[in-house]
């Protein structure tokens, strides 16, 4: 104790700054925010949501289980509804992937076709000319 019984500020201050958890954290906020960074380029915001849901539903299904959090029967019925619209949102994104691919596809064998015949049609051309002479 300091001078007149009180205590000194070193002391009474019961903060302490620790670098290691600091730096710690910071490197587990950065890596986060890096993972959502990528996800969300090579995918869309929306997909972020999902995964945000997903995240959800483990998080609560660790509380029931390990925590023993109580879960109402209007609480099943949200994720039931939530787990829905994920399948919903999965089911269609896959099918416009399906569609892009046969489109490309597509395309690539329409190119195709059209260098063939380009190339015969120049064919039929040398051939009439050598002909000819």
């Amino acid at each position: 104790m300091g001078k007149g019984g009180s205590l000194s500020d070193s002391e009474s201050s019961s903060f302490h700054f620790d670098f290691v958890i600091f730096g710690t954290n910071s490197l587990c906020a950065f890596a986060l925010n890096l993972a959502v960074f990528l996800l969300v380029g090579k995918t869309s915001a929306l997909t972020m949501n999902v995964a945000g849901v997903v995240k959800d539903w483990l998080l609560i299904a660790f509380s029931w289980s390990v925590i023993k959090d109580t879960v109402t029967p209007i609480n099943l019925f949200g994720y039931g509804l939530a787990f829905l619209g994920v399948a919903y949102y999965n089911h269609a994104k896959l099918q416009a992937l399906k569609a892009k691919e046969a489109q490309k596809k597509a395309q690539q064998a329409d190119e195709e076709a059209g260098r063939l015949l380009e190339g015969r049609e120049g064919e039929g051309n040398t051939k009439r000319t050598e002909s000819e002479d």
